[in-house]
């Protein structure tokens, strides 16, 4: 059976937040299982939105103390022709080696959620603020970036769906991931996304309504 929609009955973060900032929402969920497809959705639906992910490819394009440090720990094959740092060379080493992994995200991560957090603030000085902002953030619990956020939503899907949407083995990167079980748990939303992308849209839509209705 499909889960369309999980809201815990408490009181939520949101409703603590400064007046007229956008409620900031986090989308976190496994390996294949639609965050990308969920932040488009909320995109769709009037939402501010940003991906971690696509933070972490410009700080690797573009920012030169992560390219340093990179050729620093790594060497000189690790950069690009253009002196981006080589996403492809990176992955060879820190998805073998979780000691190396373990290094680059703590690298990373301060960056990632200083940008965000940026990003946040300068939506909040808009004229007119959109009600809701929407990042995605991979390993959302496993940082404990929660409470950065006003609510989060998870979306999973079985594991023969996520499976079939990933083109690199991702069994060792899930070993290091909260069971789908405990985030579901812990999120204020959640979908199961086995279905088309049409019922991921309706839930997006139900979630950005209930949350606008709680902007001043």
């Amino acid at each position: 059976m499909r889960l369309r929609l999980f809201q815990k009955t408490q009181t939520s973060r949101a409703a603590t937040r400064p007046s007229r900032k956008p409620v900031a929402v986090a989308v976190t969920g496994g390996i294949g299982a639609g965050k990308s497809e969920a932040l488009k959705a909320f995109a769709r639906h009037g939402a501010a939105v940003i991906s971690s992910d696509e933070i972490v490819h410009e700080l690797l394009r573009s920012d030169p103390e992560v390219q340093s440090a990179v050729r620093e720990r790594w060497g000189d094959g690790m950069l690009a022709s253009n002196g981006g740092v080589d996403r492809d060379a990176v992955a060879q080493v820190v998805f073998t080696d979780p000691q190396e992994l373990q290094w680059l995200e703590s690298l990373l991560h301060p960056r990632v959620v200083a940008t965000y957090l940026h990003w946040r603030e300068k939506l909040a000085d808009l004229p007119e603020p959109p009600p809701v902002c929407v990042t995605e953030v991979p390993l959302l619990y496993e940082v404990g970036g929660e409470e950065r956020f006003d609510a989060v939503v998870v979306v999973t899907a079985s594991p023969e769906v996520r499976i079939s949407r990933q083109l690199r083995p991702m069994q060792d990167r899930e070993q290091r991931l909260l069971s789908d079980e405990e985030k579901l748990e812990r999120a204020d939303f959640s979908f199961v996304n086995d279905g088309s992308l049409a019922e991921l849209d309706a839930f997006v839509a139900d979630v950005v309504g209930r949350l606008s209705s709680d902007t001043p």
